[in-house]
Order: C-alpha cells, then sequence, then structure tokens
C-alpha cells in the first residue's frame, strides 16, 4: 500500500478518484507543526534555530498518520508546490518520523489524473531552499509580533498586534486618509454641450467637447505626489461661472463647422489570465467580493479540481491549455474567434515566478454551462469569470471602427475662436470580447454621417460647477494592486493581510466598501511611523520579500538576513520601551479627577475609548466618553423580553450591544440597532436599521423582521424617487440612485 498524504480532506477527496486500490490518500489538515503559541519558540542566541511543536488540535491526526505510514510500503508527500506546501511535507517528514530518503515529494499545478500520474513518474526531494524560505518568513514575522506587539500593549492598550506586512498595509490606508484631510479642493467650471447637423432630426444629436479657446487649452491635468505613487486628476482650467457663462454666450452665437475627420480602425486585445492579484481585484470589483471570500472559493474549486492552483503571479499557461482552448473556442464561438497560434504574456508583476502557471481551468473543454448544476453558486461564479478571462486570452482582439471629428467654433463680434472635439467608437468584430466583456470595453458612442465642411448647431449647452476630487480611498481590489506593485507581500499574504487588519478593528469599510483607518489604526500607525520607520517602509519591506526569494532560489543563507534585521530591530525596541510613554498616546481633557483632583485622560481600553485619572494605579476613577454616554441615552428604555427587567448598554470584543440589568440571573442580550431613521416603506412600522450579513456584509433592513422583510444592499438617503416613489440609496461617485431595480432613476 502507498500512502499519499496532502494538506486537505477535499484534495484528498478527489485525487483519491484518480488513484488505483493499492494507494490509500489522507489528509494533514495544514500544518502539523508550528512554532508554540505562548512562547517567542526561537533561539535567538543560537542562530534563530526556531522550536516546533505538535498543536494539541494536530496530536491525534499525527498519530493516525504515523501508524499508516508505518504499514505504508511508501509515503508520497503531495502539499501544494508552492513554499508553505512544501514546508509542509518537510514538517510531516520530521513529526512522521520518516527517514529522509524514504519520503517522495510530488507537485502538479492542476488536480487531474494526468498531472497527478505524471507526478507520480517524476517524484523529487524535499526542496529545502523552497522551506528556509517559508522558514525565514515565519522567524522573521514571529520576531516583530512578539516584540512589537507587547509594546503596543504597554503604550497604547492590550490585545493590539503588529505584523510586518499588515502594518504597511495600514500605513497605505493612514497615509491616504490624512492626504485626504489635506486635500483642496479647487472649484471649476465646465461646458457640457450636444452638437446636431444644422436644419436635421432630433436624432443627429452627438455629444461634443470643449478642447481649446483661441489656442489655450481649456483642460489640464494636475498630478498629486501620495505617499504610494501618483494620482492624476484632470481639471477645467475655466475658474469662474462668469468666464464659463461667457463661452457659452459666444458658442450660442458662432459659426460652427467640421474641419477634420479622421476614421481609422482600430484593435483592442485582451488581457492576461488571472494571477491572484487580478482575479481578487476582478472578484471585488465586479461580484462584490473580498479578497478572503474571493480565495476560499477559489481554494474549493482548485481542491476539487476545477481550476488549477490559485496562489500564483505569472500570467503564463501551458501549450496544452492553448491548444486545447484553440478548440474550443473554434467548437463554441467559431473558427473567426480563435487564433491561429498561441498568445503569450509577459509577466509585468515584481519578483514573478515565471515557472509557475496562471490560475485557468483544469480543463478548459468544461464550459462553465456544463458545471451550473455542479458547483455552488459561488463557486460558479468564480470559475465563470476563469474560464471566460482564460478563453479571451487566446481570442482574437476586438475590431472597432474609431472617429475622431475636429470642429470649430467662430464667434465674428468677439472674434474667439474654439476648438471642439467630438468622438466615437463602433464594435466592428466583437473578437476576445465575445467571451469576456464588461459594460465599459462594450460601450459604443455612435456618431452621425458628418462631411468635412459640414455646418453644426448648438443643441444643449449649460454651465457646470465641479471641484477637484481628492485621491480616492482604497479599496480591496485597489490595496491589492498597490500592494502588488511595491512588491510588499506575495499572493497569499494580500487576502490575510487585509482580513487581519479588518478584524483587528484597525481600518473598516463604508457603503461603497471603500477602506478607512479607525482611530485605533491611526493611532497604531502613528507610533509605528514615528519609532519604527524600518517596519513600515514599503521599500524595506519590499526588499525583504526579494530576500525571502533569494532563499528560494538558493542564492542566500537565511540566517544572516535574519541577523542583520533582529540586531538594529531589537536594539530600537529596548531603547523606546525606556523612552516612549503612554501618556504620549492619551488625549489631555481640561477636567480633574472628582476624586483625586488629578488630570483626567482619554484612555484606550479593550472595547473602546473611556475618560480615566492619570494617577491610575492610585486613583481608578473612570466615566464614559461622551459618544458612549450618548449611546446609553439612545438605549434608555429598552427591557428584557424574557424577564422585563431594564435593558443596559454593556460592551465586548465585537462591540457595544444590550444586556439585562439582572445578570447573571438573566443572560439575555441584544443587538444595538444602528437606526437609519428613516421608517419602513412596505410596513410603514418598523425602522431602517443597519445590519450584517453572515457573511460580513452590510446591508438595510426593517427591524419588524421576519413580520417584516424589507431590506436594501445600499444605504437609503431617506429621500423618494421622483419617478415611483421607491426610496432613493447612496451609489457610488457620489450618486443616488432609486432602490427599485425597474425604475433605474439616477442622479
Amino acid at each position: 500500500m502507498k500512502l499519499v498524504i496532502v494538506e486537505s480532506p477535499t484534495k484528498a477527496k478527489t485525487i483519491s478518484k484518480f488513484l488505483g486500490k493499492s494507494f490509500t490518500v489522507k489528509s494533514s489538515y495544514g500544518h502539523v507543526r508550528d512554532l508554540p503559541k505562548k512562547e517567542m519558540g526561537i533561539d535567538i542566541e543560537n542562530n534563530f534555530e526556531p522550536k516546533y511543536v505538535i498543536p494539541d488540535a494536530a496530536r491525534t491526526r499525527v498519530a493516525e498518520l504515523k501508524k499508516i505510514a508505518a504499514r505504508a510500503d511508501e509515503v508520497i508527500l503531495a502539499t501544494d508546490e508552492d513554499r508553505e506546501g512544501e514546508a509542509i511535507s518537510w514538517h510531516l517528514m520530521s513529526a512522521l518520523k520518516l527517514e529522509k530518503s524514504s519520503p517522495k515529494r510530488i507537485v502538479f499545478h492542476e488536480i487531474t489524473k494526468t498531472a497527478i500520474e505524471k507526478a507520480l513518474q517524476n517524484p523529487r526531494e524535499i526542496d529545502l531552499n523552497l522551506v528556509d524560505a517559508q522558514q525565514a518568513r515565519r522567524v522573521l514575522d514571529r520576531l516583530v509580533g512578539y516584540e512589537l506587539s507587547p509594546f503596543l500593549w504597554k503604550k497604547i492598550r492590550r490585545g493590539l498586534s503588529a505584523g510586518r506586512v499588515q502594518s504597511v498595509a495600514l500605513r497605505l490606508i493612514a497615509e491616504r486618509e490624512r492626504e485626504i484631510e489635506k486635500f483642496k479642493s479647487e472649484a471649476f467650471w465646465t461646458v457640457p454641450l450636444e452638437l446636431k447637423k444644422k436644419n436635421n432630426s432630433e436624432n443627429d444629436k452627438f455629444q461634443g467637447e470643449l478642447v481649446e479657446k483661441n489656442g489655450e487649452k481649456i483642460e489640464q491635468t494636475a498630478t498629486l505626489k501620495l505617499f504610494a505613487g501618483d494620482y492624476k486628476t484632470k481639471k477645467t482650467i475655466l475658474k469662474n461661472e462668469k468666464e464659463a457663462a461667457l463661452i457659452v454666450k459666444d458658442l450660442k452665437n458662432s459659426e460652427i463647422s467640421v474641419t477634420d475627420i479622421q476614421e481609422k480602425e482600430t484593435l483592442r486585445s485582451p488581457a492576461p489570465p488571472f494571477t491572484t492579484s487580478t482575479l481578487q481585484q476582478t472578484a471585488i470589483n465586479t461580484l462584490g467580493w473580498s479578497a478572503k471570500s474571493t480565495m476560499m472559493t477559489a481554494q474549493k474549486l482548485y481542491e476539487q479540481g476545477f481550476i488549477t492552483y490559485m496562489r500564483t503571479d505569472s500570467v503564463n499557461l501551458s501549450m496544452e491549455s492553448m491548444l486545447a482552448a484553440k478548440k474550443i473556442i473554434t467548437k463554441k464561438f467559431g473558427k473567426d474567434y480563435a487564433l491561429e497560434n498561441p498568445r503569450f504574456f509577459k509577466n509585468k508583476s515584481k519578483g514573478a515566478q515565471e515557472a509557475h502557471e496562471a490560475i485557468r481551468p483544469a480543463s478548459v473543454e468544461k464550459i462553465p454551462e456544463d458545471l451550473k448544476e455542479k458547483l455552488e453558486t459561488s463557486q460558479y461564479k468564480l470559475y465563470k469569470l476563469i474560464w471566460e478571462r482564460m478563453a479571451a486570452s487566446q481570442m482574437q482582439p476586438a475590431v472597432f471602427d474609431s472617429v475622431k471629428v475636429s470642429i470649430e467654433a467662430q464667434n465674428k463680434k468677439t472674434g474667439n475662436r474654439y476648438a471642439l472635439r467630438a468622438s466615437g467608437s463602433t464594435i466592428k468584430f466583437d473578437g476576445y470580447l465575445k467571451a469576456y466583456s464588461s459594460r465599459k470595453n462594450l460601450e459604443e458612442n455612435m456618431l452621425p454621417l458628418l462631411k468635412t465642411g459640414e455646418k453644426l448647431e448648438i443643441a444643449q449647452i449649460e454651465t457646470q460647477e465641479k471641484s477637484t476630487p481628492p485621491p480616492p480611498r482604497y479599496t480591496e481590489a485597489s490595496l491589492v494592486k498597490v500592494l502588488e506593485e511595491n512588491g510588499i507581500g506575495r499572493p497569499s499574504t494580500y487576502a490575510p493581510t487585509i482580513s487581519t487588519i479588518i478584524e483587528r478593528k484597525y481600518v473598516d469599510k463604508n457603503e461603497e466598501k471603500k477602506l478607512y483607518p479607525l482611530e485605533i489604526g491611526l493611532v497604531v500607525n502613528d507610533l509605528l511611523v514615528e519609532h519604527f520607520p524600518q517596519i513600515v517602509d514599503t521599500g524595506f519591506t519590499a526588499t525583504l520579500e526579494e530576500d525571502f526569494d533569494q532563499i528560494a532560489e538558493g542564492k542566500k543563507e537565511w540566517v544572516p538576513i535574519i541577523k542583520n534585521f533582529y540586531g538594529p530591530f531589537h536594539k530600537n525596541i529596548e531603547s523606546k520601551v525606556k523612552t516612549v510613554k503612554k501618556e504620549d498616546f492619551q488625549e489631555k481633557l481640561d477636567r480633574s479627577c472628582p476624586e483625586c483632583g488629578g488630570d483626567l485622560v482619554v484612555k484606550f481600553g479593550r472595547f473602546g475609548k473611556f475618560i480615566a485619572c492619570s494617577n491610575y494605579p492610585n486613583c481608578r476613577y473612570t466615566e464614559k466618553t461622551d459618544s458612549e454616554k450618548k449611546l446609553d441615552e439612545e438605549n434608555a428604555g429598552n427591557v428584557c423580553d424574557k424577564c422585563g427587567a431594564p435593558m443596559v448598554v454593556k460592551r465586548g470584543r465585537f462591540g457595544a450591544f444590550l444586556g439585562c440589568s439582572k445578570y447573571p440571573d438573566c443572560k439575555n442580550i441584544q443587538k444595538i440597532e444602528n437606526k437609519t431613521g428613516i421608517t419602513c416603506p412596505q410596513c410603514q412600522k418598523g425602522a431602517i436599521v443597519e445590519k450584517k450579513s453572515k457573511k460580513g456584509r452590510t446591508f438595510y433592513a426593517c427591524n419588524g423582521y421576519p413580520d417584516c422583510k424589507f431590506a436594501l444592499w445600499n444605504k437609503p438617503t431617506g429621500e423618494k424617487c421622483p419617478q415611483c416613489g421607491s426610496l432613493m440609496t447612496y451609489a457610488a461617485k457620489e450618486k443616488t440612485k432609486c432602490s427599485s431595480k425597474e425604475c433605474g432613476y439616477e442622479r
């Protein structure tokens, strides 16, 4: 009997289908050894030797695997092909007490019969360079977390954490918030206009754009230098309404004619197949998912054998998959859509592993529609996205007929000359868009048939006041993009990094799913930036990632890298423990303690801010902040529905809640409703309150549930739609839209 060990039970189940009765496939359920939880577990004096232990949760599993391995003729370690998978195999070898020459290590990029049989024919030894790279990251992150987190406990409050990559991600969000706060918006005016052919029908209207006045450009681009990259924004140089009004008056009384028409055929090529980063960004933007839920769904698809390995930064495709794609494209869409030769892509990602492969269907012949009944809804949506993107990457480019019209307007009375522009495009051949398209790349702008010298007239023109927009807050998608662009972390780290800073309550998401820092997050970031700048420096963090890559390639030893980092880091920690005072992070109030006369300060507690005496522990006076008192007032009068006693506001790790005042005799609790102040339009009795779905997504619903099941995903504004009377809701880009899908009103 041959024993095959993988890390996931789902993966074990899938692989067992492809192997005969002579194989037994078992799962380790992830790591079987790790650093201890209650101590650092690293021998700093002995070349940072890690002290690995078998966690209590894995002891039974290890004992079972050890018994089976003892009976097996051969042990085959088939964990994932990345550094983490290599380390799991290495730990299994030690935990199961396997001889170094005994176990065989196999890797495969996809869970298919062909891939597994090929891997079994080409076993190798465990790659200790990959193990060292994973171990170096684990040791470094433990050193940072184990020494920096207690420092935060002493100087701010207990329960905080700091990590090498998460602290940089927090800084990106915090710095962007500060840039938004400092941004000074400038008002400007635009002159949107609509043109039409002279003495012609209403159907010949088209949009025009004001480009120049007397040879001077109307629009200019401003570039803001930000913490992580530049932000460009266009603005019109019409700085006052009077100037805009004069242009409108001028154009209304101008002779307008077409001066030039340029027609050309343009090609639009498809994007590469997905990497971990681009898959997360696309799923966040198109499906509304989080990075974490995207990776969890992708993991399930991989383990069930539907897609290739989902942690990759390569855009390469195997020749076999590209040839298979050509066949299915010809069959499904027609031979005109298939490429004669495969299309290859060049990787732009920093430190990408070119030997790896992009995320693609394990078998492109399995089209999404055929799997709809076999997959969960979320799995089907993601598989469809992956299949379409990979198929599109091997299809013909889309062909557009593009038209650019130059127009001149001259007011003979004032002598002012204006350059206008109109552009349009139509799809001549949809190419890859047949398989993979979005609303953006399918948009067409039709222009009427125009001739050089043809006279035009204004159909509609007005002045509009606008203001220069501040740099945008990060979404999960844009944060993943900037982390990748700066070489911070690797594909496997993006999702857990973002999840950690949200779960730690350092950042949160608003209605538009934009990330913004919470107060405790800003305090932690400010401390790290001031006293540990190296830890939150993007360049330094990226350099460490490059070091890990070189360890994996066998070009560097891991111990010297850790030693070079730890010496100065530990020395700085020791110095800051003595010099940094907790009082530096406490807001002083202009009030005295009523019990001892000392200064009152605002402190951070485990469950939020509170007011306390600065003479603690000699004086233990505390009181609630104004916001906490307001919360108490808003929820006064609530009665326990089990015993009739008053309910009081209490605080726990997940925030404030209502608890019975007779606790512990009565342990009844209730959620505190985050009210919007809007009456439910359906039952006219309940109120619309903010709620959270099982997956943590915010929505708005009637508090009369289950009697009333009215609910909305977007936050209501309180206004009613002028067209249908439904509630208006907040939408992206500072717009509002009707909550009724049938109506579609937006402003």
